[in-house]
């Protein structure tokens, strides 16, 4: 055993479902979330001494997660269709309402392309600011407030036509 090998499952150990649940609602599969996890944290073993050595390790891994969502290899993967968890008890109409919305809201986000669906998740899920998401992503401030409007007028607009969310 490696002096990492404590460092880095004492990380997974105490990080590993917060890092799951970020990958789950990037990609909206908790199959493919557990994979993108499982194969970053792979990466991430070997030179787990250098990343710790970082202001931020969780922050390093957060990034890699979003570079593999982001990244052409799992485009086939992501076409799945994903299909919303129905709760056991659905007799109460909140609950078969909460249901509705949220299998509208994926199916909005799931069509959005990958860049827009990641710069909506790091700013509303992980709430937060421009500059953090555009050091995420490798690109501009003003890049992602673009992505980011872009996104929101791109649901807007199916909502409006399909009468998503719409009363009436």
């Amino acid at each position: 055993m490696t002096s990492t090998e404590p460092d880095f499952d004492a990380f997974v150990h105490g990080r590993g479902r917060a890092l799951l649940k970020f990958a789950y609602v990037l990609c909206g599969d908790a199959h493919l979330a557990e994979d993108l996890v499982q194969e970053v944290l792979a990466r991430m073993h070997r030179r787990w001494d250098r990343i710790t050595a970082m202001d931020s390790a969780e922050a390093y891994v957060r990034t890699a997660i979003v570079r593999q969502f982001l990244s052409w290899r799992r485009r086939r993967a992501y076409r799945e269709a994903v299909l919303a968890d129905v709760p056991e008890m659905i007799g109460l109409e909140d609950s078969q309402q909460r249901v509705v919305a949220r299998d509208q809201m994926w199916r909005l986000l799931r069509g959005l392309p990958r860049a827009q669906r990641a710069v909506l998740v790091l700013r509303f899920y992980c709430d937060l600011p421009d500059d953090e998401i555009a050091t995420l992503l490798g690109c501009g401030q003003s890049t992602v407030r673009s992505q980011a409007a872009r996104a929101l007028s791109r649901m807007r607009t199916i909502m409006s036509e399909t009468g998503v969310g719409v009363d009436g």
